[in-house]
């Protein structure tokens, strides 16, 4: 009893149609196919119970076009891993590749944008133009000598006189 629960489960195809589904007159979930005189149904643009339907309700030859995948079940509009998932998932992969483009090419605009310009550094001559008056120059002279100087023998204190060449003096104050 088990297998005529689901018609889906035991679709055999005896003989396939080489007729080309888009040379046929009608909408996608039926066309009538001029070779064979008959309506050729696609079970995979129903949902799955009006295919059982068609099925269970046909009393005649039956022309079907399906998509079976590789399990052996047959693809339905409502199936949930079929067609749907498969959108779902492109739908995701395409906005997620959509905002990393837009992220990529606004970063780029702001980069652009607020960077900071470069500074161009200029090479060349100075033109001097001659004042009215020259400034003078000064005149430095050197001076050149061996250095004489004397080393007290006490460190002097405030008030206490120094004898230096015999000369004395007062250390002042600080």
């Amino acid at each position: 009893m088990s297998n005529f629960d689901n018609p889906l489960k035991n679709i055999r195809i005896a003989s396939p149609c080489s007729a080309n589904w888009d040379e046929m007159y009608g909408n996608e979930r039926k066309r009538f196919c001029g070779d064979c005189k008959l309506n050729v149904y696609n079970l995979s643009g129903m949902s799955r119970k009006e295919a059982e339907d068609l099925i269970r309700n046909s009393e005649s030859r039956l022309c079907v076009r399906f998509y079976r995948r590789p399990d052996g079940s047959i693809l339905t509009q409502d199936c949930p891993v079929g067609w749907a998932k498969i959108k779902q998932r492109v739908s995701a992969a395409a906005t997620a590749i959509f905002s990393l483009l837009i992220g990529l090419f606004s970063g780029i605009f702001f980069v652009s944008v607020f960077a900071r310009p470069e500074r161009n550094a200029v090479m060349g001559t100075i033109p001097v133009t001659p004042t009215a008056t020259p400034v003078p120059t000064p005149e430095y002279q050197h001076t050149m000598g061996a250095v004489a100087y004397s080393i007290p023998e006490q460190q002097p204190t405030v008030g206490q006189p120094v004898e230096i060449k015999g000369k004395v003096a007062r250390p002042t104050q600080k």
